[in-house]
């Protein structure tokens, strides 16, 4: 080759299995290999061993390779095995070895023919193999035996996925040559994921078993489902060879003497057989590794920065160092805080798109869940009146009264005040545990310390529950005495002192109107908390109508049978005209999302829903109605002051409640966790017993400081590759001019030298600018050099896998036989 730097490519994968399966994990890099896939009983491990040369798989009936094993194949003057589980520990018997695989089998997946996806790493040093890494995978299996679960096809399926979907995996198709190509399991999944064939080098095993008459000529040809890769045969020992302990020595050249003297196999004998296979597989993963080792130098790197910061966190750590303790303690607490009121107070940093949440979800509360809660308190009318009756005639006792009791209109509006206490205690009671969700929430940051989440949840809940209490009390007081401050207010202040109404919406609606008076047409609408106003364009400049809320309720509208307009209408509760001369004004939208939108809009503005009166026929008390006349005037006069009053209670209790609980209880619990939660946490116990971390905490950290040195590790590996390698200058062409052979007899040749097979073409390109030539262990003599692309093992075409080839140093020679 030139250089040692292509010979140490496949070493250099298997340093960088080894490092990360010591960890227990592949860090997401796609390394190069070669997996072996097939059906149960296919010859895959017959294979295998013919590698070796040696007998160290486990053998058997039903499924045999449970878990995936690495096989990693070493060139080296002595022979022995190594485990990755068994360190500093050499194999020379391989009947340990197979023991060995055995027993480390069942620790994981018990002797159930289980199967799991955990890998055994296998080193094999033997002079008598070539540099080659493969995964040995577990046979696939259509019917589940024994105790194996019922779905141990999928759970097979899904463990070869893993491996031969990534882009970098080579995958070895073993098929039997005594079944019908067609239903291969292994070319069946090898297709799905890779359709083309680019990746798929097949093998045929059994093909001194075929029935007498048949062969598999056009297979091994590349004819029949070809492949880019094209197909290998070879000949294994029988069941009654393993079983007499036949050398596999001999059985190689049984092998060798079968296809040279087979008359369908005869011609392409040197491109078959377990030597040649080896040879190839050698080959063709070494040019895998070139090509895709800049990229997979480059995600190393990536995640290598990407652990950097982290792991920057954690150098000369010390769990137990009371110092470090201190301040993760204080850094913790801080951003707990900052977490918190983020999460109050609304950030743009980590949105949650999923669901409302903290200050929305409060704020939701406070606007739309409860005054629809004070919308459900519903007065029944006679009772009312019939409250007021007795209430007036109290009142005067034994006199008949000329003026309406002041002392009536109080009475009944206390015990009114009073129904709106449960709605503002439940708008408390939710408020307090979106609070205490929220602290939760935001001590997910501190499940590495579970002594310090559980002390800081239950320091702030407790506080938040001291607060709800002053928070209740706060409004009750506010309930009783708001009545004399809003009489005090009315009779104080003048209207031009009220503040200006509150925007509440604005957008277009249709206003539906007889063609006799106008015909439909849309407006710009603004809804404030007291009137409803249309415009002729979002400008606002020119109004066309201003309707008060007084009096007002909404109605659902039936949808007309050719209009594709969603309505509803408002309507004035007294029978008065809304608009012009119509009792009530209908507007349309596009769709039902948004009629329900502006009825919320109505909702919040205090124009709420019609509810369907049903009369009760059933006949009244006798006490009920008076037939004076001036008790029925007094009677109405105080049930219209009380509507009226409980109106403005209404609104000045939602715009109450949200700033007694955002001063008492929200703004009071920030204030103390930047405050005094750390004195409290230092008073709770001991600091080191708050700071221990948890086990998957320290579990985390040694994992990622593993993953960082491995990272690390494959790095220095990678690079170790390119500093090596020592590049030789590209021999000039020879001058063949003297050869008097044509130049298809010299293809021909360079054919059979290399063994090309038909079908589509391949040619694994040259290295680092070098010719990749055949290995002399094989007997192959070299490969002249020639002007032209260089010709490969499996075919005689350019590899479209392949790097661009040199471009010759002087003009190409004219080919032979044509005269200068």
């Amino acid at each position: 080759m030139g250089n040692r730097g292509m010979e140490d490519l496949i070493p250099l994968i298997n340093k960088l299995q080894d490092a990360f399966s010591t960890i227990g994990q592949s860090c997401n890099l796609d390394l190069p290999q070669i997996a072996v896939v097939g059906g149960q009983s296919a010859g895959k491990s017959s294979v295998l061993e013919n590698f070796v040369g040696r007998d160290f798989l486990p053998r058997g009936s039903g499924i045999v390779t449970r878990r995936p094993l690495i096989l990693q194949l070493v060139n080296n003057k002595a022979e022995y095995a190594e485990f990755l589980h068994c360190k500093n520990k050499k194999f020379v018997d391989f009947e340990e070895v197979r023991s060995e695989i055995e027993a480390e089998t069942e620790r994981i997946t018990g002797s159930n023919k289980g199967i799991s996806p955990i890998p055994i790493n296998l080193r094999v040093y033997s002079p008598n193999v070539l540099n080659l890494t493969l995964i040995d995978l577990p046979g696939m299996t259509k019917v589940a035996v024994g105790d194996q679960p019922v779905d141990i096809e999928h759970q097979i399926r899904d463990m070869l996925m893993q491996f031969i979907t990534k882009e970098s995996c080579l995958i070895l198709a073993v098929t039997p040559a005594n079944t019908d190509l067609a239903n291969s399991d292994a070319l069946k999944i090898a297709k799905e994921v890779d359709p083309q064939g680019l990746r798929t080098i097949g093998v045929i095993t059994k093909l001194d078993l075929m029935d007498e008459g048949t062969d598999a000529k056009d297979i091994l040809e590349n004819k029949l489902l070809p492949l880019r890769r094209g197909y290998i045969g070879v000949v294994n020992r029988s069941q009654k060879d393993i079983d007499g302990k036949k050398d596999i020595g001999a059985a190689m050249a049984a092998e060798r003497k079968f296809f040279l003297s087979h008359p369908s196999y005869r011609h392409i004998a040197e491109r078959m057989g377990t030597p040649h296979l080896q040879k190839a597989l050698n080959q063709q993963l070494t040019n895998h590794i070139r090509d895709t080792l800049p990229g997979l130098a480059q995600q190393a790197a990536e995640q290598y920065l990407g652990l950097e910061k982290e792991v920057a966190e954690y150098k000369n750590f010390s769990p137990d160092d009371p110092q470090r303790k201190t301040k993760a303690l204080l850094q913790l607490v801080q951003q707990f805080g900052v977490d918190f009121e983020k999460c109050i107070e609304g950030s743009g940093d980590q949105v949650d798109t999923n669901e409302l949440s903290g200050g929305a979800k409060i704020n939701r509360i406070f606007h739309e869940r409860f005054p629809f809660e004070l919308v459900k308190i519903v007065f029944d009318e006679k009772e009312l009146r019939r409250e007021i009756s007795h209430a007036i005639k109290n009142v005067h006792g034994v006199r008949t009264g000329l003026f309406t009791p002041d002392l009536a209109f109080e009475a009944i509006v206390k015990k009114q005040i009073v129904k709106l206490k449960t709605p503002c205690l439940k708008c408390i009671d939710l408020v307090i545990q979106e609070l205490i969700n929220t602290v939760r929430q935001c001590t997910n940051k501190l499940n590495s310390y579970p002594r310090l989440r559980e002390e800081t949840e239950r320091i702030v809940t407790t506080f938040v529950r001291e607060r709800e209490g002053k928070t209740k009390d706060q409004v009750g007081s506010d309930l009783m005495s708001g009545y004399w401050k809003k009489r005090f207010l009315l009779s104080v202040y003048p209207h031009w002192l009220l503040p200006a109404p509150q925007v509440i919406r604005k957008g277009w609606l249709t206003l539906n109107i007889s063609i006799m008076k106008g015909g439909s047409k849309e407006y710009w609408f603004v809804l404030t908390a007291e009137s409803l106003s249309w415009y002729k364009d979002e400008e606002e400049k020119e109004k066309k109508y201003m309707l008060p809320l007084d009096n007002l309720k909404l109605r659902d509208v039936e949808k007309g049978f050719m209009s594709a307009k969603h309505v509803f209408a408002i309507f004035n509760t007294e029978s008065r005209n809304v608009y012009k001369d119509l009792r009530q004004i209908e507007l349309a939208c596009d769709s039902q999302e948004d009629v329900d939108s502006w009825k919320a809009s109505f909702l919040r503005a205090g124009v709420y829903p019609e509810k369907d009166q049903v009369d009760n026929e059933d006949s009244a008390p006798a006490d009920t109605f008076s037939m004076d006349p001036q008790l029925e005037r007094q009677v109405e006069t105080i049930r219209n002051l009380v509507d009226s009053y409980i109106g403005i209670i209404n609104k000045s209790i939602r715009d109450l409640m949200p700033k007694t609980i955002m001063h008492i209880m929200i703004n009071s619990a920030k204030d103390f966790i930047h405050s005094e939660l750390l004195a409290y946490l230092y008073s709770a116990g001991n600091q080191s017993s708050l700071m221990e971390e948890s086990a998957d905490q320290a579990q985390r950290r040694d994992e990622m400081l593993r993953m960082y040195q491995a990272l690390k590790e494959a790095l220095n590996i990678i690079g170790d590759i390119s500093t090596t390698t020592i590049s030789t200058p590209v021999p000039p062409p020879h001058n063949s001019v003297s050869e008097p052979t044509s130049s298809y007899e010299s293809l021909g040749r360079d054919a059979r030298v290399l063994g090309a097979t038909p079908g589509p073409p391949l040619n694994p390109s040259p290295a680092f600018g070098v010719p990749l030539n055949p290995s002399p262990a094989f007997g192959a003599p070299p490969i002249p050099s020639r002007p032209g692309p260089p010709m490969n093992a499996f075919g005689s075409g350019p590899d479209p896998f392949s790097a661009p080839p040199q471009i010759p140093s002087r003009p190409a020679r004219v080919p032979p036989g044509v005269p200068r």
